[in-house]
């Protein structure tokens, strides 16, 4: 029996042996080279247009981003700022509805726990009161907390129906899928391009004036005041799209396509990061954002060997006005002959 134990115990340590071993490979593999460190002055938000070719936009400190403790206890343990209309309203209601509600409530729990235990303690009533029901009381805490929470739920359920607002037809779409570990992103509409998308290392971030851990070497680069369709997946196991500073959450689940509404007002770099347990690595999949104006976000397409819609259809167009131009030629050329 012991034997068999240890033979057991063996068989076991092989077989986890290879896979130790691919996860030591991929936590120590080198994160490619990446281009110079941005020379964009801080807190500039476009992109440099001299060259003409595409350069990745310099974040704003302290846009779309955490805050770390050292630089603002109360920002760090808080919502981000928010640069969306869903993102506002939620960051309204929780600051301005809910804590109040929670605050109040708890002060007042308080202070009846309080007056409970210096008025009706052994030393102030020996002979304790004989009181089973009292009818007003009973009435109030039964009214008042539904008057809160009808008072709650009306922010509230006109919050979710925002977050489930369907995209118009018109809409961008952008299709992110998680992968074991990173994120690669697809634009159907635009020649499906295709980006795949790594974290930087901790020196290259910081080389780039960007928060470590959080940068990437290729952005999710989209246009910044139009309707945008961001659809999700997972390749391998479930994985979650998730940007604080834009109010968007979304899982990304294998065989299944979910999408949802987003419209980033003005451009910026806005960072996230996978927010569903993937795997050893999961802590390594950031999210980078990054909202161009369209003019730009065209021009970064074409860069990037896509097309632009409708682009397609005029080619067809004009072939086909040509052909029709060669066969009218050709008939005069019969009937003068």
């Amino acid at each position: 029996m012991k034997f068999g134990v240890i033979a057991l115990l063996a068989a076991a340590m092989a077989m986890l042996a290879p896979q130790a071993a691919m996860a030591q490979e991929v936590v120590g593999a080198e994160v490619p080279e990446t281009a110079e460190p941005l020379e964009v002055p801080a807190g500039e938000t476009e992109a440099p247009e001299a060259s003409g070719a595409y350069v990745p936009m310099a974040p704003t400190e302290g846009k779309g981003m955490p805050t770390s403790a050292q630089d603002d206890l109360l920002a760090s343990m808080t919502f981000q700022d928010q640069y969306t209309a869903d993102g506002q309203y939620a960051l309204f209601m929780h600051d301005y509805i809910l804590l109040p509600v929670i605050t109040l409530i708890s002060l007042f729990v308080l202070g009846l726990l309080l007056w409970v235990i210096l008025k009706f303690n052994r030393r102030s009533n020996p002979v304790p009161s004989k009181t089973t029901h009292n009818t007003l009381i009973e009435v109030v805490w039964t009214i008042v907390p539904v008057i809160i929470l009808v008072i709650i739920a009306v922010p509230s359920i006109t919050l979710l129906a925002r977050q489930y607002e369907t995209p118009p037809e018109d809409a961008i779409t952008i299709k992110a899928t998680g992968y074991q570990w990173y994120w690669g992103y697809t634009y159907p509409d635009h020649g499906d391009v295709e980006i795949i998308s790594n974290m930087l290392s901790d020196a290259d971030a910081i080389a780039n004036n960007e928060p470590a851990q959080l940068a990437v070497d290729n952005r999710m680069v989209v246009p910044a005041g139009v309707p945008l369709r961001i659809q999700t997946t997972g390749a391998d196991v479930i994985h979650a799209f998730a940007v604080p500073s834009l109010w968007f959450k979304m899982d990304a689940v294998p065989g299944r396509l979910n999408e949802k509404l987003l419209t980033i007002p003005e451009p910026g770099v806005y960072y996230g990061q996978c927010s569903e347990l993937c795997g050893a690595r999961h802590a390594y999949m950031p999210i980078a954002v990054e909202a161009l104006p369209m003019e730009q976000f065209e021009a970064w397409v074409l860069e990037q060997g896509g097309s632009l819609p409708g682009a397609d259809e005029e080619l067809e167009a004009a072939d086909i006005n040509a052909d029709e131009t060669d066969e009218d030629l050709d008939i005069i050329g019969e009937d003068e002959a």
